[in-house]
């Protein structure tokens, strides 16, 4: 068994890989810098469930502290790095580009360094589906890097390339579709709805509802992830992109009455325009995870009815 490092390790794929990968026999070690992008305290709840759960420690180390990230990559010196850490958000991203130019990809870049100081060879990373936007549907891996809408979007497009021109023997770059599930960031979509709803606000739909997305359920991810890491953890000297998705295109009107009917609530619904940091459709192509033996489970409904029945619990909703 390995020893995996986590980056953002108090974030949500973060959260459901840990326990995965523990419950394979890996040993988990990682850090977060509990930033205010979204609640601190759900991030310091989930890491007080892991260290509970299973000891885990989910350390205070911010990637911009490149001296104490050296250090502690010395110490740990893991067997594989799994970077999930990052600002997300497509819109948010257009209001406060230095975060993340400075979190993404400064951050990147002294893991990076800190991994060639620490001889740590082999990185998989998390890339994001809108590095591919406006390209044909489904979106593959081979095709050009798309038209960037937004400085998260770039941003995610320069991790790959720092990865594949570093130094690191071996990279491997996941580009997720619209993860979902329980423990979710606040600020996407399922989350947002949900909130709302409960709450009989209203909740806006962009380009008036005309929105596909290819939703994966985080179990999904995990999966994915853990047959990427294993590849890494069987291979020398490999530079690759794979995608991560359910492979499906929901439209986000029936998202939303998936929703309602968890609920068991109407949503009060505001057709706005589209919004300049979005794209209107997305839908991957995983034939080549697939290869690797790839097959997700949980469809859009079985996947809501999971967030809903853990948002009630963690919020007290009757």
């Amino acid at each position: 068994m390995a020893k995996i490092c986590i980056t953002g390790g108090a974030g949500f794929i973060a959260f459901h890989l840990t326990h995965k990968l523990i419950e394979l026999g890996h040993e988990v070690v990682g850090f977060d810098n509990y930033n205010d992008y979204y609640d601190p305290g759900l991030k310091h709840t989930r890491a007080n469930i892991l260290h509970d759960r299973f000891g885990v420690i989910m350390e205070n180390v911010d990637l911009l502290d490149r001296k104490k990230l050296t250090q502690w990559m010395k110490t740990n010196s893991p067997d594989v790095v799994m970077h999930l850490a990052a600002y997300a958000g497509v819109r948010h991203s257009l209001d406060y580009p230095d975060d993340y130019i400075s979190n993404n990809i400064v951050g990147t870049h002294n893991l990076i360094e800190a991994c060639n100081d620490a001889r740590i060879t082999k990185i998989t990373y998390a890339s994001t589906s809108c590095v591919m936007a406006d390209n044909p549907l489904p979106w593959n891996e081979d095709e050009k890097i798309g038209v960037a809408k937004n400085p998260y979007g770039y941003s995610k497009a320069t991790n790959e390339a720092q990865m594949i021109s570093s130094k690191i023997d071996s990279t491997i770059g996941l580009r997720f579709f619209t993860v979902y599930g329980p423990w979710g960031r606040p600020d996407m979509a399922l989350f947002d709805f949900t909130k709302n709803i409960v709450a009989g606000n209203p909740i806006q739909l962009f380009n008036y509802g005309d929105m596909v997305r290819d939703f994966t359920y985080v179990e999904d991810i995990v999966q994915g992830i853990v047959i990427i890491i294993n590849r890494l953890l069987d291979n020398q000297d490999i530079n690759e992109i794979y995608n991560i998705g359910f492979g499906d295109q929901i439209q986000l009107v029936d998202f939303v009455e998936h929703i309602e009917k968890n609920l068991d609530r109407t949503a009060i619904r505001e057709l706005v325009e589209m919004h300049p940091a979005d794209t209107q459709a997305t839908w991957s192509d995983t034939t080549k995870l697939q290869a690797l033996g790839y097959k997700p489970t949980t469809n859009i409904a079985e996947g809501v009815a999971k967030f809903i029945e853990w948002y009630k619990e963690y919020y007290n909703v009757n």
